[in-house]
């Protein structure tokens, strides 16, 4: 089957790897410009873009592809199917109505639709989450629903490790859809919930929070993102993997640091948060109780 992939993330970049050892390998690649990253600031390209380079995949990194350009660009490859992941801009008509799109979205729809689904289901502390192969509609990740397929989260499972699993999952699903076309069932919306963009406000612990909810915002957050904690003072400190320990007896009140054990702990409400791999500013990361260390001097 003819087709064109949409994406820029590493998660997108996994599944297009699958998808163009299929027998519907794109025809051309749609990606978002280059932009300044790193402390450098200097231009870099999405992974999408790096990936169908490395494939020899044709590329096209419009300003918009709602633009005329764009939308010449893909028409001229005739595509049956427009495969979307993790794209990262509103696509509107006349491109949404074009084609069938194919959208692969890393929940189980109508739960966690929008911008930041595996982070908000281990936030949530959800017990299962999976990948969903949708047709994209003007609306936000409601459009009917062809594939499934659910995948359990693991009490320690981070971001990371996770997204390596709905990756494969996203490319496996992604090849059958188009293999099989199987049909759409709309969703049911009045179960639907939304998984709002990472904010800054998400990556700073609130110790007015129980421990066990502050350990899954950290697992959430790394490696991509990663979370904070304000120390007394207002300095912060980045937290890049914790461990979380029902309340007992001497705890530190909340948002006070305890530095008498092998690793800081943080008093949260209740229990405590044992700071296992920590970043303090301007440095590199480091295990805990090397950080209690340096403050012990």
């Amino acid at each position: 089957m003819r087709t064109v992939f949409l994406g820029t993330s590493e998660f997108a970049a996994a599944v297009l790897r699958t998808l163009a050892g299929s027998p519907h390998r794109p025809a051309l690649v749609v990606t978002r410009p280059d932009r300044p990253r790193g402390r450098g600031r200097q231009l870099a390209s999405p992974p999408v873009a790096e990936l169908a380079r490395e494939l020899g995949i044709p590329l096209d990194q419009p300003a918009s592809v709602n633009d005329d350009a764009a939308g010449e660009r893909i028409a001229e490859t005739d595509p049956e199917r427009v495969c979307v992941c993790a794209f990262g801009a509103l696509i509107k008509k006349p491109l949404l109505t074009r084609y069938l799109l194919l959208n692969v979205h890393p929940s189980l729809l109508p739960r966690w639709r929008g911008a930041a689904p595996i982070e908000r289901a281990i936030m949530a502390g959800d017990d299962v989450t999976g990948v969903s192969i949708m047709r994209i509609t003007a609306g936000l990740d409601s459009g009917p629903v062809c594939l499934v397929r659910r995948e359990p989260i693991a009490p320690g499972d981070s971001y990371g490790s996770l997204a390596e699993r709905l990756r494969r999952i996203g490319g496996e699903l992604l090849v059958e859809a188009l293999d099989e076309s199987p049909p759409f069932v709309e969703q049911d919306e009045r179960l639907a919930t939304y998984a709002e963009k990472i904010s800054a406000a998400d990556r700073l612990l609130d110790v007015t929070r129980p421990a066990r909810e502050l350990e899954r915002a950290v697992r959430a957050l790394a490696p991509h993102v990663g979370a904070a904690v304000e120390l007394p003072g207002g300095a912060r400190l980045g937290v890049w993997e914790a461990v979380a320990h029902p309340a007992a007896e001497g705890d530190p009140g909340p948002g006070e640091l305890s530095t008498t054990a092998g690793a800081p702990l943080l008093g949260c409400t209740p229990g405590t948060l044992e700071l296992v791999t920590v970043q303090p500013a301007g440095r590199r990361a480091m295990p805990g109780a090397a950080y209690l260390r340096g403050l012990r001097g």
